[in-house]
């Protein structure tokens, strides 16, 4: 590694966010949300704070209406998004996403779909995983499986996350 991105990361180090997790899905519920409550989960294990969370249906308004209120009131650090990043024809998250996105961060999506492929071969090329800065607020989108939100989570998201609020604070 870098002498650069080690000092950066010394520096970052301790910096935590106020985090926002949406689950895009027409099927889930509080009960059976189990990605939502992943992401979540590693957060607060991170030494993060999940300030609120919610489930849209998989539906455009809903995804951009939910994103605008938490971006405009809450004003989050990192809002993490799992579901409707495939390409089936109610996958919408990411064309929502990409409205708000003023800066693309387009190793995530790389880097999601190389670890992807070591998991699930060439079907990595259906995830369309991606992030970037929504004005301030970090922005994850995230396949709906469990497994690829632990993917995410566990290899690229939680590792560097207080590094990147850092450089965004700085």
């Amino acid at each position: 590694m870098s002498t650069s991105t080690d000092e950066h990361r010394a520096a970052a180090r301790g910096q935590s966010a106020a985090c926002v997790v949406l689950t895009v899905s027409d099927t889930r519920t509080e009960a059976d949300d189990r990605g939502g409550a992943l992401i979540r989960q590693r957060l607060t294990d991170a030494g993060h704070t999940v300030a609120d969370h919610r489930i849209v249906r998989d539906d455009p308004d809903a995804v951009a209406g939910q994103l605008q209120a938490w971006l405009d009131g809450l004003r989050p650090d990192a809002v993490l998004t799992t579901g409707g990043t495939g390409i089936a024809a109610r996958d919408t998250t990411v064309e929502v996403a990409r409205r708000f996105i003023t800066k693309e961060l387009e190793g995530f999506g790389e880097l999601f779909r190389m670890l992807s492929w070591q998991e699930v071969g060439p079907a990595a090329m259906l995830s369309r995983a991606v992030a970037g800065l929504a004005g301030d607020a970090l922005l994850f989108c995230m396949p709906g499986s469990t497994n690829a939100v632990d993917l995410a989570m566990t290899r690229l998201i939680i590792p560097e996350l207080p590094h990147l609020i850092w450089e965004r604070k700085r």
